[in-house]
């Protein structure tokens, strides 16, 4: 606590001054008979005491007089805060199940003015309800209720109550929420990976996570027993040597004291691979000429033979079956196009120019002799024919 006050002074100490000065001493000494309070500073120009271990009680309006002409006095009003005691933080119950609403109270006791309480989950902010009271020692009670539905993801999150006060800084206290929920499953293939096909072996395992820990794992087969010689080991699930009769939807379930859940695998097992021979095309010509009637004879047997593939029932397995197709008939269209090329400059190459026998003259020849003397002369007469042969 200051008090400053300006007081009379002469340039040379007079006694007068020195007479205020013990005057004013005095009084203090007077006034205030408690051993709390110490002199700090006196001079001419100012008066300082000190107040140690403050109580409520010394909350007031503290005076200060100058004992001059005329005489002067001076006030100050003392507030006193009293910080808040250690806050309580409480739960209805230490364990929620997920879903359930919980409800966290706070209370912060003995502080004045009242305190303010805020709430956290986490890095979020949420809002409560508050409730203060006066207490017969002018000082206050706040307490504040928090309610929300908890959900799995708040398991182990701490929720913070933060306590807010003139006298006081970062005042908090918190509690970590303990959540129970259901199991959470997941099924993973260990093998085979990607497309299945008859005659591999399947195995499945089943991942389940829950609060509690689930402490029962079965495997079932929807609408359908699970195939005899199938070997279920804890959590996992094997099959060998598959084959299209093992199609269907397995499904794992898992339970605990909260309630059960469960995940399915759809089983669906294609044909096994065969080998596939490259396609093939073969192309035989045959070609004979001779001076009587043309005579060419040709013999072209391309031939193909296709490739036994895979019966795919999804539409994966469709477009492959598509796409090989579609090669093997581009392949055999190239060939013949191919084939129609060659055969065709090898007759235009191939073409044969002759004279007939039949000359002018030769049929109106009285005999044979005279029919070969006409035509031999009239040779270069005769009419040229040309002809191709196929």
């Amino acid at each position: 606590m200051k008090q400053v006050s300006n007081m009379a002074n002469t340039s040379n100490g007079s006694l007068a001054t020195l007479l205020i000065l013990f005057t004013i001493l005095a009084a203090i000494n007077t006034a205030l008979k408690d051993a709390r309070f110490q002199l700090v500073n006196f001079s001419d120009n100012e008066l300082r005491v000190s107040l140690s271990n403050v109580s409520l009680s010394d909350e007031g309006r503290y005076v200060c007089q100058l004992y001059s002409d005329p005489p002067q006095e001076a006030y100050a009003n003392i507030t006193v805060l009293v910080p808040p005691g250690n806050p309580i933080i409480e739960s209805r119950e230490d364990i929620v199940r997920e879903g359930n609403e919980t409800e966290i109270t706070c209370t912060s006791m003995g502080s004045k003015p009242a305190a303010t309480i805020r709430w956290m989950k986490g890095d979020k902010e949420l809002q409560g309800k508050s409730k203060v009271e006066a207490t017969y020692d002018r000082m206050f009670t706040v307490t504040s209720w928090l309610r929300f539905t908890v959900m799995r993801e708040d398991d182990g999150v701490p929720v913070v109550c933060i306590v807010d006060h003139p006298a006081v800084k970062d005042f908090q206290t918190q509690k970590y929420l303990e959540v129970q929920y259901k199991p959470e499953v997941t099924i993973k293939v260990g093998f085979p990976q990607g497309l299945i096909r008859e005659g591999e072996n399947l195995e499945l395992t089943c991942q389940a996570k829950g609060k509690p820990q689930p402490h029962q794992v079965n495997w079932v087969r929807v609408d359908d027993d699970v195939p005899s010689h199938a070997v279920i080991t804890g959590s996992d699930l094997y099959i060998e040597n598959l084959n299209k009769s093992y199609n269907g939807t397995y499904r794992c379930v898992a339970s605990n004291s909260v309630g059960e859940t469960y995940a399915d695998y759809i089983l669906y097992v294609r044909d096994a691979l065969t080998t596939t021979p490259k396609p093939t095309t073969t192309t035989t010509t045959t070609i004979s000429a001779t001076t009587s009637p043309p005579d060419i004879t040709q013999d072209a047997a391309p031939s193909t033979e296709a490739a036994a593939h895979d019966s795919q029932a999804g539409p994966e397995a469709q477009r492959l079956d598509h796409a090989v197709i579609g090669g093997v008939v581009a392949v055999v269209v190239f060939a013949m196009l191919c084939l129609l090329i060659v055969l065709g400059r090898y007759f235009a190459r191939h073409k044969g120019t002759y004279f007939t026998h039949e000359a002018k003259g030769a049929d109106d020849a009285a005999d044979a002799d005279t029919a070969i003397i006409n035509a031999e002369g009239g040779h270069n007469n005769s009419d040229e024919k040309k002809e191709y042969y196929i």
